[in-house]
């Protein structure tokens, strides 16, 4: 098996598609490359997260539930497109559990079960801590495993 690409390799453009390119201080090496349509759907996800959010601080349950579902699928369709690229798995399955759990979090509040307690204090609200929990397990493998073992392509 060869070495496992990294969120700086170049990615190849095709003629069919307009990328948008990303450049480091020293424009002949480390150039990460995104297709256009990646990143427009990157900015969607953003709009529908935030109206998620503030459907939250608003109490508007029926919006911040319904925003779930865009965000989550971009997230996810996000995580999956960048599945060569350690770095950019890493943290977009990070990203997407924060999602997870912030959503979680939400719908307990909105229906009014987050104080209800479980367990010696621990209540339903707290359940988003095993998402968080995903999360940071993800960005730890990444930056205290993976990368210190591949310096070559991180």
């Amino acid at each position: 098996m060869g070495k496992p690409p990294s969120a700086t390799a170049a990615i190849k453009p095709t003629e069919d598609v307009q990328h948008l390119t990303i450049l480091n201080k020293d424009l002949s090496t480390n150039t990460y490359t995104i297709p256009v349509q990646f990143r427009k759907m990157e900015n969607l996800h953003i709009v529908f997260w935030l109206f998620k959010d503030v459907a939250w601080c608003m109490g508007w349950r029926w919006l911040g539930v319904t925003m779930i579902i865009p965000t989550l699928i971009i997230s996810m369709l996000i995580t999956y497109r960048t599945r060569k690229y350690m770095s950019e798995v890493t943290h977009n399955l990070a990203i997407t559990v924060w999602i997870s759990a912030n959503s979680y979090w939400m719908i307990s509040e909105f229906f009014h079960f987050d104080t209800i307690e479980i367990v010696h204090g621990f209540t339903y609200k707290y359940l988003a801590l095993i998402p968080f929990t995903i999360g940071i397990l993800s960005l730890g493998f990444y930056y205290l495993i993976w990368k210190p073992k591949h310096k070559e392509i991180s």
